[in-house]
């Protein structure tokens, strides 16, 4: 008994030692010195106060009478970097800002934020109207994308919305992390800000990891040196929430695009039952469409596109008609084949489209 007795207190010093030593590893200093924001900041780089915040954004095209506004939003652990590529193809019909979430980017990092995907819809929501932005166009990818859905539901002056591999059926964040303890979150904050581990989790990421360059990481790694990226980081890697924005498809009033690639691990083939919405699935170009529509609405009311293609399909945006069964109206959407713009699009139309390549999802992205 005594034996046993000793056993159990050695294995508990073992196990105390050990979490003593992340504690010290959490908090060792990184040897970066964390600097203010703007002093990072790019040319086109704009900042604006929002409820207190501080948040960074670009503008990619004149805002002039009759262009719709399009805001495009980031997923997890990126930065308005995201549509670099993208938001200069779009500038000529849209009026497009980008911008860098509460947490993210050279945004402000605050660690009494509540960093839940309601409380960032509501913040860019302020940003829209402080920006004198009318009739917009919301988009977002991964979190972003979650996100978005909240804007398009709760906001008002939303006229559109798009999503890319939304966020909204799976995070890929294991439930288990809601319960680990303190240092943790400290842990993972760290962990995020090393160049080598934020390099190999963005890779695995894309189905053609060499998108990620130098000046993807370059640009990111600017969001380790900003005021406020360990603490703020740690704040928030202590929320965690649940894929549930599925849940609120069915309120959505605004036109609505969603994508998926079909190798994407959010796809709806692993989705949960959408209640009162109804899928069908249009073939085109080998590519898998699939419209969704509310069935307590009528046609055309609140219509949702979902593509389900490969990676290597062309990027499809912005804006689904709510005139009958007509696809798309005044869209840039894209197929195998390339991009189309401004065009009444139907299956037909779409089948028989050859419009000039403008590069992957993957590249845009």
């Amino acid at each position: 008994m005594r034996i046993l007795k000793r056993i159990l207190i050695g294995i508990s010093m073992v196990i105390l030692a050990a979490y003593l030593g992340l504690i010290a590893y959490a908090y060792w200093p990184t040897g970066l010195e964390e600097v203010p924001a703007r002093s990072l900041a790019g040319p086109n780089d704009q900042f604006i106060a929002v409820n207190g915040l501080e948040l960074r954004y670009r503008i990619f095209g004149e805002a002039v009478p009759g262009k719709p506004s399009l805001v495009l939003i980031h997923g997890f652990a990126n930065s308005l970097q995201s549509f670099r590529k993208l938001a200069p193809l779009l500038q000529d019909h849209y009026h497009v800002v980008t911008l860098d979430l509460p947490g993210f980017g050279l945004s402000a990092k605050p660690v009494d934020y509540t960093y839940t995907n309601a409380n960032q819809a509501r913040t860019v929501g302020a940003l829209i109207r402080k920006l004198g932005l009318e009739k917009v166009i919301i988009g977002g990818h991964s979190l972003g994308g979650a996100i978005a859905v909240h804007i398009a539901v709760k906001e008002p002056g939303i006229a559109g919305l798009v999503l890319i591999n939304p966020g909204i059926i799976t995070t890929g964040v294991p439930a288990i992390t809601q319960y680990l303890p303190f240092p943790f979150q400290r842990l993972s904050a760290k962990q995020f800000g090393d160049r080598a581990f934020r390099e190999q989790f963005l890779k695995l990421s894309f189905i053609r990891p060499e998108v990620v360059t130098d000046e993807v990481m370059d640009s990111l790694m600017l969001a380790t040196r900003s005021e406020g990226f360990l603490s703020g980081s740690t704040a928030m890697m202590g929320y965690y929430e649940g894929a549930t924005e599925y849940k609120l498809l069915k309120d959505l009033r605004v036109p609505t695009l969603i994508l998926w690639g079909a190798r994407d691990r959010n796809s709806p083939n692993c989705a949960p039952e959408y209640g009162t919405i109804e899928l069908l699935r249009l073939p085109i170009r080998g590519t898998t469409y699939m419209k969704k529509v509310p069935s307590n609405q009528p046609m055309g009311s609140s219509e949702i596109l979902i593509c389900g293609s490969s990676w290597q399909a062309y990027f499809s945006v912005i804006k689904l008609a709510d005139h009958g069964r007509q696809l798309c109206s005044s869209a840039v959407i894209s197929t195998g084949s390339g991009m189309l713009i401004n065009q009444k699009i139907t299956p037909t139309s779409i089948n028989n489209a050859a419009p000039p390549i403008i590069g992957t999802l993957g590249e845009i992205l």
